[in-house]
């Protein structure tokens, strides 16, 4: 059965709100202080181990790719075994893959550790949103953590590119990797003393589903990367867009019959759940793709890697502070005001940097573009999130958590890789500049348009 309950949940134990919070986060602090240091250490490790520029999008993008790819996979785990078993299992594989990426010879071995970290992420994801869930019972309060709850992320997003300037510039590129191990250690730890055990689901895990997933999104990505670099037309591009049309094809086909969904049926019921993941992929597009970016262009005009992360904080702080103005914004009116005011401010900060921004631009006019553009979205990520999982409910908490964020992931690889592809078309910064914020505005653009269509006006707390 899909929904029959096998373990009891055990007693609520009575621990600081704001303790608990910090405990459920920890996992996700430390994947974005990964991601965001790693895009601060790309220059050393290209000249470190010889990757070339797709080499460095694969690196950035082969965390994501199998993220994204197994994300749905984990919250069936968390459903099957309980979130907190699989929390504590995904700390663990992000710390090995951490181990190996820190000691990779080769470009190609730090890839392949970077897929291993993907898998550690994909499982404690999704687990550390349905602990959330499940410890605060008020839907206002639970709004107002799951804003907190983005702070913190924003907070850790922001100290990436410092954390990894510093530890590049003092100890090398590698270092980047080492630090998630002490992080990951505590997270397991506090989870064991803390966290609450929650209710198992028997639930099918449709592995054939899940497995043309991976296939679909790894023949993507491949031809996303390497397409620029291979040739459009070459046969190995062309190949592999067969394959990811045809794992999609039978994925949505499998889907439809309904014998195992990946996700319950219930979720798409309100039109809300899907436009709201829309969005996530959308805003991860747009954030993550114009990370990968600035990061290379400010490194291009000389900068190191301590110089790099010190010009990328203020813009990265700004999502902090866009996500705690928004937890309390939420409480009051809902998750759809903050959601269209963010994303039409980003959209309008988009198009001033689209024809504003060329490389001899000031660097504190684009900090104060960019930190204004960010604010904003900071603003709509909390309520994108609150609606997804208001309209799961508990009951499927889990399933939601893993889709929006398989959605968000899918968004920052596919950002990244069309940045990539940005760069090996276009020449110069006279021209990637605009021809990467058009790219952006139009994901702002269409995010607003789903949010206005779709999230309709409801009380505070409310979807």
């Amino acid at each position: 059965m899909n929904t029959s309950t096998t373990a009891a949940a055990a007693p609520v134990r009575q621990v600081p709100p704001l303790l608990m919070l910090m405990t459920l986060a920890i996992g996700f602090v430390m994947a974005m202080i990964d991601v965001t240091a790693v895009n601060t250490a790309l220059s050393d490790i290209s000249v470190s181990l010889a990757v070339p520029l797709t080499g460095l999008v694969w690196v950035v993008d082969g965390y994501t790719l199998t993220f994204a790819a197994l994300l749905m996979a984990g919250g069936a785990l968390a459903d099957r075994f309980g979130p907190k078993n699989v929390y504590q299992g995904g700390l663990s594989v992000f710390i090995l893959g951490s181990v190996l990426c820190a000691l990779a010879p080769s470009g190609h071995a730090l890839i392949a550790a970077r897929l291993l970290q993907g898998v550690g992420a994909a499982l404690f994801m999704p687990s550390s949103l349905s602990l959330l869930t499940h410890a605060y019972e008020d839907q206002a309060t639970r709004a107002r953590m799951l804003g907190t709850w983005s702070a913190i992320v924003g907070c850790s997003s922001a100290a990436g590119p410092l954390v990894g300037g510093i530890l590049v510039h003092e100890f090398g590129w590698r270092s980047v990797f080492w630090v998630n191990v002490p992080i990951g250690l505590l997270g397991i730890v506090l989870t064991q003393v803390l966290a609450p055990a929650t209710p198992r689901h028997a639930r099918d895990l449709s592995m054939l589903s899940h497995a043309l997933g991976v296939v679909a999104l790894a023949a993507l990505s491949f031809v996303l990367i390497e397409g620029p670099a291979l040739g459009w037309t070459s046969a190995a591009v062309l190949a592999a867009g067969v394959v990811a049309l045809a794992a999609a094809a039978l994925l949505v086909r499998r889907e439809r019959a309904g014998a195992h969904p990946l996700l319950p049926s219930a979720l798409f019921e309100t039109p809300a759940f899907a436009a709201a993941n829309g969005v996530g992929f959308l805003i991860n597009f747009a954030v993550f793709g114009q990370l990968f970016l600035l990061s290379l262009f400010i490194q291009q005009g000389g900068a190191d890697a301590l110089q790099t992360g010190l010009k990328l904080i203020p813009m990265m702080a700004a999502f902090a502070v866009g996500n705690l103005t928004s937890g309390r914004i939420t409480a009051r009116v809902g998750t759809r005001p903050p959601m269209m005011y963010g994303l039409l401010v980003g959209l309008g900060m988009a198009l001033v940097m689209l024809f504003g921004l060329r490389p001899e631009t000031p660097y504190w006019l684009l900090v104060v573009a960019a930190v204004v553009m960010n604010v904003a979205i900071g603003i709509a990520i909390p309520g994108m999130t609150a609606t997804v999982m208001l309209v799961a409910g508990k009951a499927h908490a889990n399933s939601a958590a893993a889709a929006l964020n398989a959605n968000r992931q899918i968004g920052a690889l596919v950002g990244v890789a069309m940045m990539g592809t940005v760069m090996h078309v276009v020449p110069g910064w006279v021209l990637r500049l605009p021809m990467a914020f058009a790219l952006i505005a139009a994901a702002y653009l269409i995010a607003l348009c789903l949010v206005y269509r779709y999230v309709k006006p409801a009380r505070p707390g409310g979807v």
